[in-house]
C-alpha cells in the first residue's frame, strides 16, 4: 500500500518499486507495519522496534543497508547490523548534527550539504533523486484547471517561503491558485487572538495566503494536483544553503507542469528559459509567473521538464550509479 501510494518515490531504488525478491523495503517507524511483521515471523509482537528492523535484515540476509533516515538510525543501531550486512549506506540532504561513524558512505546530490557531513567526519559521494515513471500519464495531460500550484511546509523555518508565497497569492483575483500547506502545530493557535503577539507570529499566515490554503497532500494526492497545475512554484527553506535541486523540483518537472523556483545552484537538467524559471527574489516571482501563463511558455517549457528529467534522472539511472557506489 505504502509503495503503491508513491509517497517519497524519488528516493526509492528500481528493485523495490519492481518487487524484486533480492530487496526488502520497510519503513522502520511505522508501528503497524513492523508489528505485523514480527507477528508474521513469531517474534514478540512487543519487539522494540529497532529490534524487529535488525531481525528482518538478518531474515533476508542482507548485503546492503541503505537507510533514507540516518537521523534515527545513526551510528549506535548501525553498530548493532548483523555480519553478514557488508555496506552500510545512508542518504541525508538537510542540515543536523548526527554521527554517521558507522557508515561507509553518505549520499547527497547538494555538495554544500556533503562538505558539512565531510566536516563531521563523514565519508561523501553524489547521488540523486529520480523521475518516477507513474508521472508519466500526468505530464500528458495539458489541459490544466489549476493555474499555479504549491504544497509544502510552513513554519518558523520558512519565513522566505511565506514572503514569496505572499506574492504569489496576489495572483488569486485573477487566477486559480491553491495552496496545500503542512502547516505547524503552533499555526491554529497563532491564528487566534492568543498568537497576535510575541514568537507565534512566525507561523500566522497572513490573510491572503490563508484565503487560498487547503490541507496538504501526500503521495497519489499530490501527484494527481500536480497533473493539474499549469505552474507550481518551489521555494527553498531558510537553511538550504545555496543548492538547489529538491524532491519537489524533480516531482513538479517529472509531472510535466513549469517548474517556478528561486535562484541557485541546480544541476545541468534544470535550465533557466529552457527546462524550468528562476526568479531572483520574491517580489519578482508573481510578474515571472504571469509572464509564462499569459505567453502560454509554461506548456512548452514544461514539456521539455518532463522529457529532461525522464531522460538524465531515470529509475535505471539511479540504481546504476548506486550499485557503483555500492
Amino acid at each position: 500500500m505504502f509503495l503503491n501510494d508513491r509517497y517519497g518515490a524519488a528516493h526509492i531504488l528500481f528493485p523495490i518499486l519492481e518487487g524484486r525478491q533480492e530487496a526488502f523495503f520497510t519503513n522502520g517507524d511505522d508501528e503497524s507495519l513492523q508489528r505485523a511483521w514480527a507477528r508474521e515471523n513469531g517474534l514478540n509482537p512487543h519487539t522494540p522496534l529497532a529490534d524487529i528492523l535488525l531481525a528482518q535484515i538478518e531474515h533476508h540476509n542482507t548485503d546492503v543497508f541503505y537507510n533514507l533516515d540516518p537521523y534515527r538510525y545513526d551510528a549506535s543501531f548501525v553498530g548493532r547490523l548483523p555480519g553478514h550486512v557488508k555496506r552500510k549506506i545512508a542518504w541525508r540532504a538537510a542540515p543536523g548534527k548526527i554521527d554517521f561513524s558507522g557508515y561507509d558512505l553518505v549520499l547527497c546530490n547538494f555538495p554544500s550539504m556533503r562538505k558539512l557531513w565531510e566536516e563531521q567526519g563523514a565519508r561523501t559521494a553524489h547521488f540523486f533523486p529520480s523521475h518516477d515513471p507513474e508521472l508519466d500519464t500526468l505530464a500528458a495531460n495539458r489541459h490544466r484547471d489549476i493555474d499555479v500550484l504549491f504544497f509544502g511546509g510552513y513554519s518558523r523555518h520558512h519565513q522566505r517561503r511565506r514572503q514569496i508565497l505572499e506574492a504569489v497569492a496576489r495572483l488569486s483575483n485573477h487566477r486559480r491558485v491553491v495552496f496545500h500547506l503542512d502547516l505547524s502545530r503552533y499555526t491554529p493557535l497563532a491564528e487566534t487572538p492568543l498568537g497576535w503577539f510575541g514568537p507565534l507570529k512566525a507561523v500566522r499566515r497572513p490573510p491572503a495566503i490563508r484565503n487560498i490554503s487547503a490541507p496538504p497532500v501526500f503521495g497519489r494526492a499530490m501527484y494527481e494536483q500536480l497533473g493539474r497545475a499549469k505552474v507550481v512554484v518551489n521555494a527553498s527553506i531558510d537553511m538550504a544553503g545555496p543548492d538547489r535541486g529538491n524532491m519537489r523540483c524533480f516531482e513538479s518537472m517529472g509531472a510535466g507542469a513549469l517548474l517556478v523556483s528561486d535562484s541557485g545552484i541546480y544541476p545541468a537538467p534544470m535550465r533557466d528559459g529552457e527546462t524550468m524559471i528562476v526568479y531572483d527574489q520574491p517580489q519578482d516571482v508573481s510578474k515571472t509567473i504571469e509572464r509564462q501563463l499569459d505567453k502560454g511558455s509554461w506548456d512548452r517549457i514544461g514539456w521539455a521538464g518532463n522529457r529532461a528529467i525522464r531522460e538524465e534522472y531515470s529509475k535505471k539511472r539511479q540504481y546504476e550509479r548506486f550499485l557503483e557506489l555500492a
